[in-house]
């Protein structure tokens, strides 16, 4: 379109000055024709410079208002990205809680991004966290393994998820795929498959409830009770 305009505008321009080559060649020298002729090309020039002037500025104003959006645009999508990036990353992090002095568990993980912008805000271990339990003596007395964590600040609620493993002071043994610890209730539950080994048996079942040291659990739906 752009192209075509310029050209028919041209090729006027070209036959009006024909014309005058054309009577110039017949000595014909009418001056009210000559300066019709004149003025005919002069408006023909000038119209085509503003067509020019008008797509420029039209192309201009074109490309700024994309370039406005696209401004916009990515201004949106830093601020959702930086509303989504861990507020502190904490690599191979590790936390000992106390009472009276005597040590009561220590949680410790190889990377721990804490989430305060989030709503609600949440701290994330997505290489998978280990606990363990003192309650006051030299050596372990219960702990907590898995290979994904989340702990959500307002519930106090901890989400253990692949590869759960617990054990206890008697060496038995729990493995399931996701368990929950409620800091606030001191509560361990999961409604999903449980297996539980131990010295003499293994059972197996759905659900299970139980302290947080898992000394007093019970398997809510018992499938399997196997001898060993």
């Amino acid at each position: 379109m752009i192209g075509g305009l310029g050209r028919t505008n041209l090729n006027r321009i070209d036959f009006i000055r024909s014309l005058v080559l054309e009577n110039q060649s017949k000595n014909f020298h009418d001056s009210r024709f000559s300066f019709i002729i004149i003025h005919a090309i002069a408006t023909l020039k000038t119209s085509l410079k503003i067509s020019r002037y008008i797509l420029i500025i039209g192309a201009a104003l074109f490309f700024a208002s994309v370039l406005l959006s696209c401004d916009r645009k990515i201004d949106v999508i830093k601020n959702s990205d930086i509303l989504s990036l861990p507020t502190l990353t904490v690599i191979d992090f590790e936390t000992v809680y106390t009472d009276s002095a005597k040590l009561q568990l220590v949680l410790s993980s190889s990377l721990m991004e804490r989430y305060t912008n989030a709503k609600p805000p949440f701290s994330e271990f997505k290489k998978g966290i280990k606990v363990l339990f003192y309650d006051g003596h030299k050596v372990p007395v219960a702990s907590f393994t898995s290979k994904y964590a989340r702990y959500l600040d307002d519930k106090r609620l901890w989400e253990l998820k692949d590869s759960v493993v617990a054990i206890n002071e008697k060496n038995e043994r729990l493995e399931t795929e996701l368990l929950y610890w409620d800091q606030e209730k001191e509560l361990v539950y999961t409604d999903r498959f449980v297996r539980i080994t131990s010295e003499d048996e293994i059972v197996v079942g759905i659900g299970l409830e139980s302290d947080p040291r898992f000394t007093k659990w019970w398997i809510k739906n018992v499938s399997a009770t196997i001898s060993i």
